[in-house]
């Protein structure tokens, strides 16, 4: 009687199957097409092999198997494919594509690729391989991928993208959606993310050409290259170099070692490096530290709410560009002044020394630019500061 009660479970195999295996040089391919009925969800999973899935005007999901033995005689190969085991149905409203091997410990020469087309309007799109790579193109929905080293490339994907790989290179085109890309160790390519972005590697480089709602950017020891940006950045490198051009909100920026470049942001910007230098043009409010190098900011007004801004280097000159509306209220210090200065072209900026030739002699400013406002702190132990109009 329970059994009666129980769910019905519909479940459909490949409409039509075929296989084919043929000689191919010192190998032995072979290839399995199939096709399944139009669904709302696909999920491939494979333990070996890459997958390829292109989206499309079409009806119904065509794929193709292929897969290559390195072996000297037909019929080891032919025992070897009947052990990688393809299977394709329709569970629901999900299509299933799974490549499960059973055959113990894998040869050494075998390679596999899964290649599918779908329609464009589906879903979801889910992808595994234990290591092989993936790639999928035109997808109207949401595309999560994972591979265990393999390499992954992803574009023109309407609802939103999680690729994780645990080693491989990630390159993306244009996502419409919310964005997440993890890597153990490869780099990362984003040509065009029109929701959030976060994107993390163990230590590969990372390079974002637009990105349209803020990024949250993070690398073990490469760097970071962002030329657009609609929100909020931040950006952590472990000790590479930090490059970004066109941000439009604040930026959180650090790097272990590494020097930094801004182009220019909307808002605050944070940017702290144990040792390289710091470039910051065209910002509101700034906080700069670097252990020893050289520090370079202008001031501007960008409409966006400015704070207090405070420029700290242990060693190393720093040079401050103030546009012409820009009221603050100004502070300096140089710790160890002997051979070097503190120079303006403000005559509302007061300079001082303090000390003599028997000891340590120090450096300070202070002023009022356009009836002051918030402050700007400048510091250096051992170095020179400039405060200079911007042109």
């Amino acid at each position: 009687m329970l059994a009666l009660l129980a769910p019905l479970v519909l479940v459909s195999r490949s409409w039509a199957q075929e296989t084919h295996v043929t000689r191919e040089g010192g190998s032995w391919g072979q290839e399995i097409t199939g096709s399944l009925a139009t669904v709302k969800n696909l999920r491939i999973k494979v333990d070996m092999g890459s997958v390829v899935v292109r989206g499309g005007q079409q009806q119904g999901i065509n794929y193709v198997v292929h897969t290559r033995f390195g072996n000297s005689n037909e019929q080891d190969a032919r025992r070897q494919f009947e052990q990688y085991k393809i299977t394709a149905y329709v569970k629901g409203d999900t299509a299933w594509i799974v490549g499960d091997w059973q055959g113990g410990r894998r040869p050494r020469h075998c390679s596999s690729e899964f290649s599918v087309m779908v329609p464009r309007e589906m879903a979801l799109v889910k992808l595994e391989t234990e290591g092989g790579n993936v790639d999928a193109t035109g997808v109207a929905g949401r595309v999560e991928a994972e591979s265990g080293g393999g390499s992954m490339k992803l574009d023109d994907i309407g609802g939103g993208v999680n690729a994780e790989t645990g080693g491989g290179s990630i390159e993306v085109g244009t996502i419409s959606g919310d964005l997440g890309l993890h890597t153990g160790g490869g780099s990362i390519e984003v040509r065009q993310a029109n929701g959030k972005l976060t994107a993390e590697t163990g230590g590969g480089s990372v390079e974002i050409q637009s990105c349209a709602q803020g990024a949250v950017i993070e690398t073990g020891g490469s760097s970071i290259n962002v030329r657009h940006c609609n929100g909020k950045v931040k950006a952590s490198t472990g000790g590479g170099s930090v490059d970004l051009s066109d941000i439009g909100g604040p930026a959180e920026i650090e790097t272990g070692g590494g020097s930094i470049r801004l182009t220019s942001a909307k808002g605050h910007v944070q940017a702290e490096t144990g040792g390289g230098s710091i470039e910051l043009y065209g910002v509101p409010s700034a906080r700069a530290e670097t252990g020893a190098g050289g520090i370079t900011v202008k001031l501007v007004n960008t409409g966006a709410d400015r704070h207090d801004s405070d420029l700290e280097t242990g060693a190393g000159d720093i040079t401050v560009y103030l546009a012409t509306d820009v009221a603050i209220n100004i502070r300096a210090s140089v710790d160890m002044g002997s051979g070097h200065h503190i120079t303006s072209e403000f005559p509302d900026i007061h300079i001082n020394s303090e000390g003599s030739h028997w000891e340590p002699r120090t450096l300070n400013a202070e002023g009022k630019l356009n009836g002051g406002g918030p402050t700007l702190k400048v510091h250096t132990s051992t170095g020179d500061i400039s405060f200079k109009r911007a042109r």
